[in-house]
């Protein structure tokens, strides 16, 4: 079977696969069940352990009296890569998923403006979208979606299967040639890219918008990352049925069916070494973990996968002078945002609001400044976003009621604290969560929203902190900008401790599910010695 990613990177060598080894992976999350399954695919011996009850991460799962609320990721975009995941492990997307195609892709709502626009997914719909706001933005946005779809491909084909330890991906023609238009989308913010080409601030704001996909602000995320438009202007913005609790079942039940062995309620406590012989690096042994009745053990391996915070992999795990990213190095880094979040059943019907919508302030200096300025607050007001599900799953919610995912974007800041159930959350979480839930109805016309919430859960950056180790509570991973994408974010590869290695979104390739798939499938890569920037063979 091959995927249609690979189908489209020609030039790709084949690799044969390694020996078969023990490997051990840290972290339950969707890096590191994709790296499990991947690798137990491959015929290697796969112990996963997950220190929480329940498998998947930030990519969890809320029930209350019949509400299921998905508590992470909820934009299924670049379907291609999910494609090639899929049929790596001998099966595909369409077997495994329900998809839905969003329309409207998405709503959204602006401090200044009376009245929401809808991106669809309908190109022509969305060229007449950006005339209607500002005249000849129409050949424009062909324009910037033309060279969005070229910088996309370039990636795909260069920068994202790759670890950055060979030179060819950085020397190849197709590099080469594009250096100099290269050289000024890296050096340049989104921000300043988006306001060359165009003047209405509603378009300024949904093009420089998906820089938060990456953790990052339309000011701080270099403008190579205007890539991201292909995705929702040029593309479907999908949904996977049963929400993306469903899409960790399935990876789980693709790994177990290959052989891996998954754990919850195992807290790995350190990693093992040993001295390498001849002054050489030290090598991985195992781990030792702690089981639920607090039982200490250790299960050795010949290789293992830190695929849980980078941080806590490296500060916590392991010892001082074996630590490739001591806690000195991590003063010089800067997290994607946190957040709060509100998870809300609401009685009755909210036709206002489409599967995804965003809430715009019109002060997006002083908005990212609260979040990433040197003086961090809670935005008030904030550029918020909602999902709601049930628009489009029936199963989400009781029927006649809505489902509601409210994100707030905070600092990564763990004392903002935590949240709970009903209220009981930390004052300063609990406020964030009035706060947005009040400029909803504001903004969208729902006067009597606050009145008809029957089911409330919240969930602050301490929360992130406490059960994913997430650094300073953030709630994505490292933030994309220039100095932490592509080869100079944090490698996939301990520099001191052979055997090993990284995944998830604090490594290569970066922050979103697709990014954690292709993580996971660059440690299969270093496991078979493919040192190449293409895809492995489908």
């Amino acid at each position: 079977m091959t995927s249609r990613l690979a189908e489209r990177l020609v030039g790709r060598p084949a690799t044969a696969d390694a020996a078969a080894r023990r490997v051990v992976v840290i972290g339950g999350g969707i890096a590191g069940l994709a790296t499990a399954a991947l690798l137990a695919s491959r015929g290697h011996s796969v112990d996963l352990l997950e220190q929480n009850d329940e498998l998947g991460g930030r990519v969890g799962c809320v029930e209350r009296e019949g509400f299921r609320f998905d508590t992470g990721a909820s934009w299924y975009l670049m379907p291609e890569v999910f494609d090639h995941f899929f049929s790596l492990l001998g099966t595909s997307t369409d077997a495994e998923l329900d998809l839905t195609a969003l329309d409207p892709s998405y709503r959204v709502y602006f401090e200044e403006h009376a009245e929401p626009v809808d991106v669809r997914p309908d190109r022509a719909h969305n060229r007449a979208l950006f005339e209607s706001l500002e005249p000849g933005a129409g050949a424009r946005f062909d324009d910037y979606l033309r060279s969005a779809e070229d910088s996309y491909d370039m990636a795909l084909r260069r920068f994202l299967y790759t670890s950055f330890d060979s030179p060819t991906a950085l020397l190849h023609p197709d590099v080469v040639r594009r250096t100099p238009k290269l050289g000024r989308l890296l050096t340049r913010s989104l921000e300043s890219h988006v306001a060359a080409t165009f003047s209405d601030r509603r378009i300024q704001q949904v093009l420089g918008y998906p820089a938060v996909f990456l953790g990052s602000s339309p000011s701080r995320a270099p403008s190579l990352y205007h890539l991201m438009s292909r995705l929702d202007l040029g593309d479907r913005v999908l949904y996977p049925q049963g929400g993306f609790a469903r899409l960790i079942e399935v990876i789980a039940d693709v790994a177990r069916r290959h052989g891996a062995r998954l754990h919850t309620g195992t807290a790995v406590t350190s990693i093992t070494t040993r001295p390498g012989s001849r002054g050489r690096r030290a090598v991985a042994t195992g781990v030792e973990h702690r089981d639920r009745d607090g039982r200490v053990t250790t299960t050795a391996a010949d290789v293992v996968v830190g695929a849980a915070d980078l941080h806590h992999i490296e500060t916590q795990l392991l010892p001082w002078e074996l630590q490739t990213h001591p806690e000195g190095a991590w003063t010089r880094r800067s997290p994607g945002p946190g957040a709060v979040l509100a998870m809300l059943g609401v009685e009755g019907r909210l036709p206002e609001l489409a599967h995804h919508t965003l809430f715009f302030t019109s002060d997006w200096a002083r908005n990212f400044g609260d979040i990433f300025g040197p003086d961090t607050r809670v935005p008030d007001p904030a550029s918020i976003y909602v999902c709601k599900p049930s628009e489009t799953d029936a199963t989400v919610a009781p029927a006649g009621h809505e489902n509601l995912f409210v994100l707030v974007p905070v600092p990564a800041d763990t004392a903002i604290g935590h949240g709970g159930d009903d209220g009981q959350g930390s004052p300063e979480v609990e406020r964030a969560a009035d706060a947005a839930i009040d400029q909803v109805a504001s903004w969208a016309g729902v006067p009597d929203l606050r009145s008809r919430i029957r089911v409330r859960h919240t969930v602050g950056p301490e929360d992130f902190a406490t059960r994913y180790n997430s650094w300073r509570g953030g709630a994505l991973g490292l933030e994309h900008t220039l100095r932490q994408s592509a080869f100079f974010r944090p490698g996939n590869a301990s520099a001191k401790v052979e055997g090993l290695l990284y995944a998830g979104a604090s490594t290569v390739p970066g922050v979103g599910l697709p990014m954690c798939l292709i993580s996971a499938e660059l440690v299969l890569k270093r496991l078979s010695g493919d040192r190449s920037a293409f895809p492995v063979p489908g």
